[in-house]
Formats: C-alpha cells, sequence, structure tokens
C-alpha cells in the first residue's frame, strides 16, 4: 500500500473540491440532468484515479492530469452526444471525447480496470445522497407550515369524523399535529435509509470480487468512497441484491402516501356539504370552464394522484431486488431511481404550496359541530348521568332521547329533559353538558407535547443542512 505525501495531499483536495461539487443544485432535477451527470462521472473517474495512484497502481503524473481536468468543459455536452451516436454506449461517448483533451499517457489510465455500472451506481448513490438531503430540507420547510398551523389552531373546534359519520369534537389543530408527527416519522426514515446508501461499495468490478483492480482493490474503493465523502464501504457486493434502493423507494412511497392523506382529507374537508377549509386560489383562476361558481381543489387532488404514482415506481424497484445471479440490471432501474425522486420533490413542492393556500373557514367548523343538534355530546351525557344510575342504564335512556331526536319532531335537548328518569337530573347543566367546544379532551395539550417534541428532535437531524 502506497501513498506519496505529494498524493496524499492531492487525495484531500480532491475530496474537498468533490464536496464542494456535491453542494445541491437548485432542485433535485437539476441534479439528473445531462451535465450534471457527466461532471459526476468525471469526479468519480478522477477519485479513482487518485485512489489507484496512491496505491502504487497508476503514474502519479497521469492522476495529476486526470485530476485537474475532471470537469465537463472537458467533455462538451453536443460532442458526447455525437460520440454516443456513433459508439451506441454512454461511458465510451464520455471517455472518447474526454480522452483527447489529455496525453497519451494520462488518457491510458482514465477508467482503469474499471467496469462501467461500478461508475454510474456510484454516480447514482452520490444523486441519491444529495437528493435526500433536499428532500429532508422541504420535509422540514413543510414541518415549519404544519407546527404553524397546529399552533395557530390549537383550540380550534370542530367535529372529529369516523367512519365518515360526525363522532366527537377535536380541534383543527390537533388533527394537523398528527400530520406533522407523520412527517417527523418520515424524515427519520429518509436518515436512516441515507445511512444505508452511503454504504453501497462503489467498486468491486464486474462480479463482485474487485477484479481488474487488483490486489489493492478493496483499499482503492475504500479510499475513493472516502474522497467522494461516502461512508466506509459494505465488504459484500450489493449489485445482485439492491434492497438498499428498493428501501429507499419505499420510503418515498410512504412519504407520498402520508401526504396524499393530508390531500386526501383536505380535498373532503373543503365538499361544498362541509366547507371546512379551502384551497386559497390566485385571483385569475379558473374553476371551471362551464360552471362560473365552482372553485375545485387543485394542490390536494395533486397529493392524491403523487400518491398512486409514486409507488407504483417504488414497485418497479422493489421487484429489481429479485436479481439474477451476480448482476442482471433488466428493469433500467438508475432511470427509475431518478422519475421518483424528482416526482417525489414535485410532491412535497405540492404540499408546501398547499398549505401555504390553505384557508381555515372557523365558522363553519363551528356550524358543522352542531349539524346533529346535540348527538355527538351523547357520551358525555352518559358519563354526567353514570354516578347517579349507573353506565348501563344511563346509555339505555341516552339511546332512547337519541332515538326519537333522530325521528324528527323534538331536539336530543327536549327528548333528554322530557325523559322523568334522566330530565330531573341533568336540569340546568344541560346546556354546558350539550356544549361541544368544552368537550375536547386534551387535545390541545396534545398540540402542545406534539410540538414540543418535534421541534427537539429537529436537533437531532443529521442531513439539515
Amino acid at each position: 500500500m502506497r501513498a506519496s505525501g505529494f498524493l496524499a495531499s492531492i487525495l484531500m483536495l480532491f475530496g474537498a473540491h468533490v464536496a464542494a461539487a456535491q453542494t445541491p443544485p437548485q432542485s433535485v432535477e437539476d441534479l439528473f440532468t445531462p451535465e450534471h451527470q457527466n461532471q459526476l462521472v468525471l469526479e468519480v473517474e478522477a477519485a479513482i484515479a487518485a485512489a489507484q495512484a496512491a496505491e502504487g497502481v497508476i503514474p502519479d503524473a497521469a492522476a495529476r492530469e486526470i485530476m485537474d481536468k475532471a470537469n465537463i468543459r472537458y467533455t462538451p455536452i453536443e460532442e458526447v452526444r455525437r460520440e454516443y451516436a456513433q459508439v451506441r454506449h454512454r461511458m465510451v461517448a464520455i471517455l472518447n471525447v474526454w480522452k483527447r483533451s489529455m496525453s497519451k499517457t494520462a488518457a491510458d489510465y482514465v477508467h482503469y480496470g474499471v467496469t462501467t455500472v461500478d461508475v454510474y451506481d456510484t454516480v447514482l448513490t452520490l444523486q441519491i445522497r444529495v437528493s435526500i438531503r433536499h428532500l429532508i430540507r422541504e420535509m422540514r420547510a413543510i414541518e415549519d407550515q404544519l407546527l404553524s398551523l397546529a399552533e395557530a389552531h390549537r383550540d380550534t373546534p370542530m367535529i372529529g369524523r369516523t367512519l365518515g359519520q360526525h363522532a366527537l369534537p377535536i380541534t383543527f389543530g390537533k388533527k394537523v399535529a398528527v400530520w406533522a408527527s407523520v412527517n417527523r416519522r418520515n424524515i427519520e426514515r429518509l436518515e436512516e435509509v441515507a445511512a444505508r446508501i452511503e454504504r453501497l461499495g462503489v467498486l468491486k468490478g464486474a462480479v463482485g470480487t474487485h477484479l481488474g483492480l487488483g490486489p489493492e482493490g478493496a483499499d482503492i474503493e475504500r479510499r475513493v468512497a472516502r474522497s467522494l465523502g461516502l461512508a466506509e464501504p459494505d465488504p459484500a457486493d450489493w449489485h445482485g441484491a439492491r434492497d438498499v434502493y428498493a428501501e429507499y423507494a419505499l420510503v418515498l412511497a410512504l412519504i407520498a402516501k402520508s401526504n396524499a392523506a393530508i390531500g386526501e382529507e383536505i380535498f373532503r374537508l373543503q365538499m361544498t356539504d362541509i366547507d371546512e377549509v379551502s384551497e386559497g386560489r390566485p385571483e385569475t383562476a379558473v374553476g371551471s370552464s362551464t360552471m362560473p361558481h365552482k372553485a375545485n381543489p387543485s394542490r390536494s387532488e395533486a397529493l392524491i394522484h403523487h400518491g398512486r404514482t409514486i409507488p407504483r415506481l417504488a414497485e418497479v424497484l422493489l421487484d429489481d431486488v429479485v436479481n439474477a445471479f451476480e448482476r442482471d440490471n433488466t428493469s433500467r432501474p438508475n432511470t427509475v431511481v431518478e422519475e421518483i425522486t424528482i416526482a417525489a420533490s414535485d410532491m412535497l413542492s405540492d404540499t408546501s404550496v398547499l398549505l401555504q393556500r390553505l384557508e381555515i373557514n372557523k365558522a363553519m367548523m363551528r356550524a358543522n359541530l352542531g349539524r346533529t343538534d346535540g348527538l355527538i355530546m351523547s357520551q358525555r351525557i352518559v358519563l354526567h348521568l353514570s354516578n347517579d344510575i349507573g353506565r348501563e342504564r344511563a346509555e339505555e335512556h341516552v339511546r332512547v332521547a337519541a332515538a326519537i331526536a333522530a325521528e324528527g319532531g323534538t331536539s336530543f335537548r327536549a327528548a333528554l329533559l322530557a325523559d322523568p328518569a334522566i330530565g330531573p337530573l341533568l336540569g340546568d347543566q344541560i346546556d354546558s353538558l350539550l356544549d361541544p367546544t368544552t368537550y375536547l379532551g386534551l387535545a390541545g395539550e396534545q398540540v402542545d407535547q406534539t410540538v414540543a417534541a418535534i421541534r427537539i428532535a429537529r436537533g437531532n437531524d443529521k442531513l439539515a443542512n
């Protein structure tokens, strides 16, 4: 194992150069442009050359020239495309163009003993690594929106619904706190899978035995991973067992379903018959081409769509776990990783815009609490009466009163007071007992505790920057 002081310093400088080059672009989509991908290919090739020189496999001078020219100005995109039209191989096309800028000595040691799939899988690992950081930043921004919304509506009463029916009162802040809690767990899931992504081996060769790199292959791989800012590679080859890519995709699928649940809830809450929230829209937006009164949902509908399409992409990568022999690669998984990552970023953007535009109709929430004329407070009435007449007897009398009110002709309040067994026990307390705004349980406290717990957890995020 050989590493001159000069080469060691060059490796350190190269690692810093790569770290700077991996600064997240303006969007996840930018990360997957041909120009950016080609730049990453050159940086991976340069990292390999530097590591090989440090191990005495290739000349120092060749490594220095390769590192010095690891920039896409030496591989103009149109020239690479013309070359690809001739050779029909993306790696060969880039290398052929790149080598024209080099001395014969350096050109002879470009891509030395390396397989194409290793380089592109390393590039993809770097792209996923940066993408996860970008996605987490987007999710933390959504988290800020959710926490603010939960706190603002900590005590805003609304009806809680189960199986599509009015159940018991809650607060809108309590509902949003649940969304925020799910979002927080999804951030943690992304961080967990990121740690495994960074351990994927980068240079194990065609069948995963480091053939081509020689006896120093494992050391070269470790040096390359370190210079690219990745973790210590797993010793076992992963190319025939692509479970980590599948895990990444499944986490994105779960995030998509979680955000689709928010979209579905907001979609339903803004129905004309409920009207508790609405998506604010630009003044120039048209709801319907033929029905001017409509203000159709937009971003909430988009989230429902993402919740259906992103999991389907994840299925492709899940299928790829069933791979043949040492390396099959029949499903073009790298393309699917790109598609699902960009789709996930688009979904998070839609979520953020939806929350930003969300308008809360407190008056309608209050009105809907009274839609059942007090029937939603039957549990409270039973609990109040239980100390005097026992729970079972209280439940029977309240059930009869509720049935009478449901048949029409009298209110639930009147039916309760008309019952000679329980009417006198309710007396002057009936109106306060039937007030849903005073029967919210620990909804407010749940909001406080959830917000506090999330804010503590945010301080532990490893990939926030």
